[in-house]
């Protein structure tokens, strides 16, 4: 009997519901989760504060919904400006590391600062 449960919990895949955005899975797409959590929380906190303080409805909603616009997009493009650009950067030191490997044990001094 324990044998037959060890054999199904090998088997057991967790349930992991995807949405499709433009082909891909929202999961697999970088920065798309915190983008959005942020520019929820944030054009929610805005929007519940100007109500708070002018005690208008509409005008609030515009308040919540511009903030959350605002917030979502820019840190999309923060996010995906700093991935890039770290990116970039870890090429720049791969090849630096792999130059250097190729060139060590051997009288050429590698280029770069000195």
């Amino acid at each position: 009997m324990s044998q037959d449960a060890d054999e199904d919990a090998d088997d057991y895949v967790p349930f992991s519901p995807t949405i499709p955005f433009y082909g891909k899975k929202v999961r697999d797409v970088p920065c798309f989760r915190n983008s959005f959590l942020y520019g929820i929380s944030g054009g929610f906190g805005v929007g519940i504060l100007y109500f708070l303080a002018t005690s208008k409805t509409r005008r609030a909603t515009d308040f919540g919904f511009a903030s959350f616009t605002a917030i979502t997009l820019g840190y999309w493009f923060h996010c995906r400006y700093t991935m890039s650009r770290d990116r970039f950067h870890f090429q720049q030191i791969k090849a630096d590391v792999e130059e250097y490997m190729h060139r060590e044990g051997t009288s050429k001094k590698p280029k770069g600062p000195s």
